[in-house]
């Protein structure tokens, strides 16, 4: 199995601001297990603004077929959690899945 992601797909959607903090674990606890057993990696992201908080998904695939596979063949469609109508201001309508073009980690 390649270890060297090619694709990498986002999700993004906002919150409330005073729900934010409730969301976070939900999101987690329901979207993190199933990345943990297929992608080669996912990285999750909070921003909060005044009113309402943004987060963000990204996970990281060896190419398009890995990715179909754990999309059941459908990587454009918006997978929802039950609970996301009680906490999203609106639910997401695309996901993005971009080619990784570069992919400089060098932090220090």
């Amino acid at each position: 199995m390649p270890t060297i992601p090619s694709v990498a797909r986002s999700w993004r959607a906002r919150t409330r601001r005073d729900v934010a903090d409730e969301y976070e674990p939900y999101l987690s606890k329901g979207g993190i297990p199933p990345l943990k057993e297929t992608a080669l990696g996912f990285q999750l992201f909070r921003e909060d603004l005044e009113k309402e908080t943004w987060f963000t998904f990204v996970s990281y695939w060896a190419d398009m077929e890995a990715m179909s596979d754990f999309t059941k063949g459908e990587p454009t469609k918006v997978h929802l959690l039950p609970r996301d109508d009680e906490y999203l201001i609106e639910k997401p309508d695309r996901v993005e899945i971009c080619l990784i073009l570069v992919d400089e980690q060098g932090l220090r």
